[in-house]
């Protein structure tokens, strides 16, 4: 069966959004030709021309014999350029290469150049029938150039039932028609798939784990700055860093108190997830990961430079006279509302009795988390737990004369211009909110309250912050306050409480309320006691797919094993993974690469690190089906907000909810 001539004007528009089946951005329908109902459609074969006399058109080939033919069928989407295979399984069967600049599925090109009949929606089911276990008539495949590392795959679509025949036939047919076949390897994308690349001796695979691995550069928040170039070198003491907002900075290592500048270029990157990656798009500058930045712009250090993110790479060079007169206006801040706060409430609320309109009593984490608690859903939990109202740090505040002391550091004139003074003086007021003495009376009601969640024997209580300036649409203040891990032991909780409650003037907490015209005369801090649950693994899901913001269907998860607290420190590549609530599909982007993890400390409370072996997923299929479930149950709770960043962990086979917030870019 041989394609048909199609005219010009069939030719479709090149700017659509890309399809699955292989390439690196989610379609978001429910099969890759985007029909969601096609399940409950009888099919209905459509009728096919005979053969004919097999002739090369404009937007196909049977043979890709050099790099410009691939180039002239090919779409370039970040590091990638990749074209699309229909490979015909009938007896006589060719295979085509076809335009994805015009087909932008296989089945529009099936349509096209086979069939003369309309794409019904019958059809269309039996022409999903291809991405079945059986393939009645096709194979369906994308080859991808990844530019970064010159690596050339093949892969399927994620949702792909595929056996290991047609993963042989479609190698054995590509390598003998397609001019780098001797250097293509099979691309699994999903767990499933994984699994069968493992048995394939006979087929060289690759995962994109390791292609993650082996890139160079990864764009994480495109745009277009000019900047004094810094490099900050591994191993520099975090307590002394400050940064100017007109700064383009290189990171050596991940810091955790990077603040407003106006771009960043990472060495050594893991997830869009990290918090370092999160503030950018929050901040709206370009961030990429790049790695021997340092060494490789050298000479561009100490001197102004343009800084452009883009998606399929990067601009860095020295920034010209006209340029360089923009370096006065640094990072471009923003005014954000916050929820004024209510010091008439005292009264401690355990988290099913809190809603989310109680913001400015307990703090938005609380809020939001006793919003779910409420919503008691099936097969989802949120640790036990009680909100301290923020009136009680007001109270603190005033009872100690601390609030005459914010009062005059911020009338310090100096505490604005000098970043190392207005670093030590925070530190100084910390230190004193933290030495007070917590009032006798909210300590016993405290004590009283954790004594009722009946802990298990070595566990403790997270001492948690929860202001009324954070998980906000527009502000999420993602890693600016304190967490004080498994505290045990009533003096040792009075001292988180009072640390969490000096968190409010972190130095990176001042920072970006500065940035983001928040008065710090109106920020005051709840406290969240919650029960300690000594996770086997936790991690961030995304209610959307945060690599294509076309795809608000699918669902972006980071895990790691143990505590979550690292999955946001951006120093070990996570498993990260993409995942289609309406398909259930799964996409695997990289695996963790930890050997250790964090688990709770019995003996002296906090945490400890202990090894874990490498190479087994942290999450298996039927967990990640189970928290894409959970997350579309806690996303219906708040129908206002596009897109939710919800903390998880596993106890065992439970999924606990721990934090729910608005996906916050710019």
């Amino acid at each position: 069966m041989q394609p048909r001539r199609t005219l010009l004007s069939l030719l479709l528009t090149a700017t659509l959004a890309l399809a699955a089946c292989g390439s690196t951005q989610s379609d978001r329908r429910a099969v890759p030709d985007g029909t969601p109902s096609s399940r409950s459609v009888a099919p209905a074969p459509a009728k096919k021309k005979p053969p004919v006399t097999l002739v090369a058109q404009p937007t196909w080939r049977p043979t890709i014999t050099s790099e410009q033919d691939f180039r002239k069928l090919a779409k370039k989407v970040g590091n990638e350029r990749f074209v699309k295979a229909l490979l015909d399984v009938r007896e006589g069967g060719g295979i085509y290469y076809f335009d994805v600049n015009v087909y932008q599925f296989h089945i529009e090109f099936a349509y096209r150049e086979f069939y003369t009949e309309a794409l019904t929606a019958s059809r269309r089911a039996a022409f999903n029938k291809n991405y079945g276990a059986k393939k009645p008539d096709f194979i369906l495949v994308t080859l991808v150039n990844h530019l970064d590392s010159d690596i050339w795959t093949f892969a399927f679509w994620e949702g792909d039932q595929m056996g290991r025949d047609h993963v042989t036939a479609a190698h054995k047919r590509i390598s003998n028609t397609f001019f780098m076949g001797p250097k293509l390897r099979f691309r699994p994308d999903s767990p499933r798939q994984e699994r069968l690349a493992k048995k394939l001796t006979a087929v060289p695979h690759i995962t994109n784990d390791s292609i993650y691995r082996l890139s160079s550069q990864h764009t994480f928040n495109v745009g277009r700055r000019v900047g004094m170039l810094r490099l900050v070198k591994k191993g520099q003491d975090f307590d002394t860093l400050t940064f100017k907002p007109n700064e383009i900075v290189i990171l050596q290592e991940p810091i955790p108190e990077i603040t407003a500048v106006s771009g960043i270029i990472s060495e050594k990157f893991s997830t869009p997830l990290a918090h370092v990656n999160l503030r950018a798009a929050a901040w709206g500058i370009p961030h990429i990961g790049l790695r021997g930045a340092g060494k490789t712009y050298s000479k561009l250090v100490g001197k102004p430079v343009l800084f452009h993110a883009k998606e399929d790479g990067y601009e860095l060079r020295a920034a010209t006279a006209d340029e360089a007169q923009l370096l006065t206006k640094g990072a471009i801040k923003r005014t954000v509302a916050i929820p004024r706060a209510d010091l008439n409430v005292a009264q401690l609320g355990w988290l099913p009795e809190i809603r989310a309109k109680q913001t400015p009593i307990f703090g938005a984490k609380a809020a939001n988390l006793g919003e779910i608690a409420f919503a008691k859903i099936p097969g989802v939990k949120v640790p036990l737990g009680f909100g301290i109202p923020i009136a009680h740090y007001d109270a603190h505040m005033k009872k100690h004369g601390l609030d005459k002391r914010v009062e005059a550091l911020l009338g310090d004139k100096k505490l604005l211009e000098d970043g190392a003074y207005r670093r030590q003086k925070l530190g100084e007021l910390r230190a004193a909110i933290e030495a007070a003495p917590l009032d006798t009376k909210l300590g016993t009601e405290v004590a009283r309250r954790i004594g009722q969640l009946q802990l298990k024997p070595g566990s403790g209580v997270f001492v948690r912050s929860s202001t009324n300036a954070e998980d906000l649409p527009g502000f999420t203040g993602a890693g600016l306050y304190t967490t004080v891990p498994n505290v045990q032991g009533a003096e040792n909780v009075a001292t988180a409480i009072r640390k969490v409650w000096a968190s409010i003037w972190n130095f990176r907490a001042f920072e970006e309320r500065v940035f983001h015209g928040i008065d710090h005369r109106a920020v005051y801090a709840a406290v969240l006691i919650q029960t300690g649950v000594n996770a086997a693994a936790a991690g961030v899901l995304i209610t959307t797919n945060i690599f294509d913001a076309r795809d608000t269907g699918t669902y972006t998860i980071n895990a790691k094993k143990g505590l979550g607290m690292r999955v946001v420190g951006g120093k070990r590549i996570p498993e990260q993974l993409l995942y289609n609530p309406e398909r259930r599909t799964i996409k695997v982007l990289s695996r963790s690469d930890e050997d250790s993890m964090l688990v709770f400390d019995e003996a002296k409370g906090g945490v400890r690190e202990v090894p874990t072996p490498k190479g087994k997923p942290v999450l298996s299929d039927a967990r990640v089906l189970e928290l894409g479930s959970a997350a579309l149950a806690v996303s219906k709770l708040f129908p206002g907000v596009k897109a939710l960043d919800i903390e998880w962990l596993l106890e065992g086979n439970i999924i606990q909810i721990v934090q729910a917030r608005p996906f916050v870019t710019r």
